[in-house]
């Protein structure tokens, strides 16, 4: 089987991304982050999942970007809740994590050369997203030609390195949709950005509204909702 590596956070994009890899003959390695992430119970899921789907190895990386904040996800600021989905085309959210994909997708490409993986999987999505602006399909064309260019196998033409976006054009229902026909079990999920000390998500963020909107109009009843497993 053909290796590559594949960002799994725990959430829904990254399990579905997962579930893709494996339909298309791949060999996944999970790689996934600690990052200081206030929404923890996400990691713990990506653990979860990572057996569940029996990918070949799982390796978590230790960053503290709490060190630089500038994120409601790795400092004080509030979660927002209950917020209209409707924004300005340049109003970045305070979700937003500063530079994330970039440092992930560098340690993945990292691994991808130990690996002598062509491919590296991430579940980046740019239609029912926040407008994160390393999401968007311009970002990641420019990530995976510099990749090329800073890696031996790149610069030899031995094995150009491919960044693979599956669900970059998707909306959630159809993520959610092509999910569930691969079976992809999303109890194992998470994609709270607030969740409650238990685990429970908070129903409010806008990561937890999307995912409801998503079952809603997939006609999928959304497996967390029907209690702890």
């Amino acid at each position: 089987m053909t290796k590559a590596v594949v960002l799994l956070s725990g959430g829904l994009d990254s399990t579905t991304t997962l579930a893709i890899a494996q339909a298309e003959g791949y060999e996944p390695y999970a790689l996934s982050f600690r990052y200081g992430q206030r929404h923890r119970q996400e990691f713990a899921c990506a653990v979860r999942v990572a057996e569940a789907m029996e990918v070949a190895e799982h390796r978590v990386i230790e960053i503290d970007l709490r060190q630089f904040g500038g994120s409601a996800l790795t400092g004080d600021s509030a979660v927002p809740k209950d917020r209209k989905p409707t924004r300005q085309e340049n109003d970045i959210p305070v979700t937003y994590v500063p530079a994330r994909n970039t440092i992930f997708l560098s340690f993945a490409l990292a691994w991808a050369e130990v690996l002598a993986a062509g491919d590296i999987f991430i579940g980046v999505n740019v239609l029912d997203y926040s407008g994160y602006p390393d999401c968007r399909p311009e970002y990641i064309a420019a990530y995976e030609h510099m990749a090329n260019l800073a890696t031996k196998a790149g610069v030899t033409g031995h094995r150009p390195l491919r960044i693979r976006t599956p669900l970059i054009r998707l909306s959630k229902a159809q993520i959610i949709g092509k999910g569930t026909k691969l079976g992809v079990d999303y109890a194992l999920t998470s994609s709270c950005y607030d969740p409650e000390s238990d685990g429970r998500p908070c129903h409010g963020c806008e990561a937890c509204r999307l995912r409801a909107k998503g079952f809603a109009e997939a006609g999928i009843a959304d497996p967390l909702l029907a209690g702890p497993r």
